[in-house]
């Protein structure tokens, strides 16, 4: 019976595990070291975020993305976008020195049992643990819009499924949305000769400023602060103060949620847009997709309701994830039954990152509704690694396990059915 499992092993679950296992917890660690960002994002993009901003989260500040890339003599500067496979680098060398050992078995399955949770592996294996928190980032809750999900993935991806964009080498590929996931997608296609067009609902492209040097006069500090989300107060607010943001009333917390820090490209790939010759139809929604003699034929819709039709060989949807309860598939149908959740359908965590069934933890963006725009982000993860710890100290602490075999030996795991909840309040 373990204090802790850590089911994923990207930014938030390796930054869970750093302070757990410096709390002295039994912890297991369960996932592919950052699989999302070394299989998951095409050679060639760099972080949007400043390597400031990046840091995975170990007690003491250790183990920083500026310690990395000093001892490889590689630039962590201030306005110097880093590379990902970098990025994904330094995550695999925190986990070697900061984690016990990570196992690299999917966890597919995590039911309640009589004392805590049992979870199975991939290959069938049943351990059981008091507490669980669950980090698998955003991947489950990866988001293609409707008009599209007819089509084979032969036709149309997600543009989290690529690692490597050579196949589209020439090809004419439309990209659906205006984030930095389609734009630099879109700037990297171009690279490869592709014929690409970016269509997206956006009436305009958005893109964030070149940031402020780090050293200025105090008055521009006071008026427009750094942050790991951006500059100003508000980006602040997001970045700098999650616990805060948490106490905000429900309906603005909503509405920041789904506002604030929306798609826009970064600054340092303007320019690779502008030269790509990148065919960009904005203030146009996809309605229909259909294959045609073995290409797609998209209709698109305007703003003024006029449609407009053309072919192209594949679409890629940078459109983003959308997290909910339904999406949380490895928790099984009755546990996920008894979930308080937001009116978006998001589960709701407690102060300490805890959700309403005691015992499980949530981490990143599935705590987005509750903690703000910073859960999207590895930012996130220094505010939530400590707080979530302490959350399962807590929840430990108040449920003492006195040894002994937490299910009878030979005892199957209890049927489908409800789970006796006395409370969905959650404080």
């Amino acid at each position: 019976m373990h204090d802790l499992v850590i089911v994923g092993a990207g930014p938030y679950g390796l930054s869970i595990a750093a302070h757990a296992a410096a709390r002295g917890l039994d912890t297991r660690v369960f996932g592919r070291p950052m699989d999302s960002w070394r299989n998951h994002m095409p050679r060639g993009m760099f972080l949007k975020s400043e390597p400031w901003a990046s840091n995975l989260s170990a007690p003491g500040r250790r183990f920083r993305l500026d310690q990395y890339c000093a001892h490889r003599g590689v630039p962590a500067e201030h306005g110097h976008p880093i590379p990902v496979d970098t990025f994904a680098s330094y995550g695999l060398w925190f986990a070697q020195h900061a984690v016990p050992e990570p196992d690299e078995r999917m966890i597919t399955r995590i039911d309640a049992a009589p004392v805590g949770f049992t979870l199975e592996t991939e290959d069938g294996q049943v351990l059981r643990s008091r507490s669980v928190a669950l980090a698998t980032g955003v991947l489950p809750y990866l988001h293609i819009p409707e008009a599209l999900r007819a089509l084979t993935e032969e036709h149309v991806t997600h543009s989290s499924r690529h690692s490597d964009l050579d196949r589209f080498r020439g090809a004419d590929v439309t990209v659906v949305g205006a984030g930095q996931a389609a734009l630099e997608t879109a700037a990297l296609l171009a690279e490869l000769q592709a014929r690409v067009r970016i269509v997206a609902r956006a009436p305009e492209l958005v893109w964030n400023s070149v940031p402020p040097p780090w050293k200025r006069p105090w008055w521009q500090r006071l008026r427009a602060p750094h942050s790991g989300l951006g500059c100003g107060w508000r980006n602040w607010f997001y970045a700098e103060r999650p616990g805060a943001f948490r106490r905000l009333p429900e309906r603005t917390r909503a509405a920041v949620t789904q506002t604030a820090l929306g798609p826009a490209g970064a600054w340092w790939i303007r320019d690779r847009v502008a030269a790509g010759a990148i065919d960009i139809r904005m203030g146009r929604t996809v309605v229909e997709a259909r294959q045609s003699a073995g290409r797609v034929r998209l209709r698109t819709v305007g703003s003024s309701g006029a449609a407009e039709d053309f072919e192209t060989d594949h679409v890629i949807a940078a459109t983003g994830f959308e997290a909910s309860c339904a999406r949380m598939s490895v928790l099984t149908p009755r546990l996920r039954s008894v979930l308080a959740r937001s009116a978006g359908e998001t589960p709701r965590v407690g102060r300490d990152f805890r959700s309403s069934y005691p015992g499980l933890f949530l981490a990143g963006l599935v705590t987005a509704a509750d903690f703000g725009p910073a859960m999207r982000f590895v930012q996130g993860a220094s505010y939530t690694a400590p707080a979530l710890v302490g959350g399962v100290e807590r929840h430990l602490t108040r449920q003492p396990w006195r040894g002994g075999p937490a299910v009878p030996p030979g005892r199957q795991p209890a049927p489908e059915g409800p789970i006796g909840v006395t409370s969905r309040a959650n404080g």
